[in-house]
C-alpha cells in the first residue's frame, strides 16, 4: 500500500457522517486541532486510533485505508456469483457470496478461478432419486486429492468437504439447474456447467 490514511478521506467521511471536527475529536478523545491536522495532511492518526476512527466515521478499516467508501448496491443476490477460497496453510475452505477480502492464518487469499473440466478432473453426475451422485476418477492420496465438491444454483450453495484416502464423491440434492465444482489441492478449481 503506497499511502496511509489521507486527510481527504477523513474529511469526506466525517462530512458524510454529518460530524464537525470537534464532534469527531470528542468521540476519539483528541483535540479538534488534531483532527484538523489529519484533514490538512499535517499529521496522521496514531495506529491505535485507526479502528476507533473508522468506527466513528461509519466505515471499515479497509475503506478508511483505501480511501474508498463501499456502497452495497446489491438489491438481489445471486449465489452463482459466489467465490471459493482455500487456505494453503490449514486447508480451510471459505465461501463468499461475491468478491471479498479474505484472509486465513495471516495470509490474504485470492479467489479460486474455475477452469473447465479436463481429463484428470472429469466430473460425472448420475441422477439418484431427487439427488445427483457426483463422482470423479481422481487420486485421493494425502498429497493429491479433491478437497471439496460444491453445487451452486442461483439460490443455494452446498459444499461437501472431502478428505484424503476417502472417496471423490458426494450425493447432492438438486432442486434447480446449477454448476458443480470440484477443487483439487494441486490443480485448483474445476467447473461442470449444467
Amino acid at each position: 500500500m503506497n499511502s496511509y490514511i489521507t486527510g481527504k478521506t477523513i474529511r469526506e467521511a466525517r462530512e458524510k457522517r454529518g460530524l464537525t471536527q470537534a464532534q469527531l475529536a470528542g468521540i476519539l478523545h483528541v483535540s479538534d486541532k488534531t483532527v484538523s491536522k489529519w484533514e490538512t495532511s499535517k499529521g496522521l492518526p496514531d495506529i491505535s486510533l485507526i479502528e476507533p476512527l473508522a468506527q466513528a466515521l461509519g466505515v471499515s478499516v479497509i475503506e478508511l485505508m483505501q480511501g474508498e467508501c463501499i456502497t452495497n448496491r446489491n438489491l438481489s443476490g445471486n449465489m452463482q456469483r459466489c467465490r471459493f477460497y482455500v487456505c494453503p496453510i490449514c486447508g480451510n475452505v471459505i465461501h463468499t457470496l461475491g468478491e471479498a477480502l479474505v484472509s486465513c492464518c495471516g495470509v490474504t487469499l485470492p479467489p479460486l478461478v474455475a477452469e473447465e473440466c479436463d481429463g484428470e478432473h472429469l466430473i460425472e453426475m448420475q441422477s439418484v432419486e431427487d439427488e445427483k451422485f457426483v463422482t470423479l476418477k481422481h487420486p485421493m492420496t494425502k498429497g493429491h486429492y479433491i478437497s471439496f465438491l460444491a453445487y451452486v444454483t442461483p439460490d443455494r450453495c452446498q459444499i461437501v468437504k472431502l478428505y484424503p484416502e476417502g472417496e471423490a464423491q458426494a450425493r447432492l440434492p438438486v432442486r434447480r439447474l446449477g454448476a458443480v465444482y470440484a477443487c483439487c489441492n494441486r490443480h485448483g478449481l474445476f467447473k461442470l456447467k449444467p
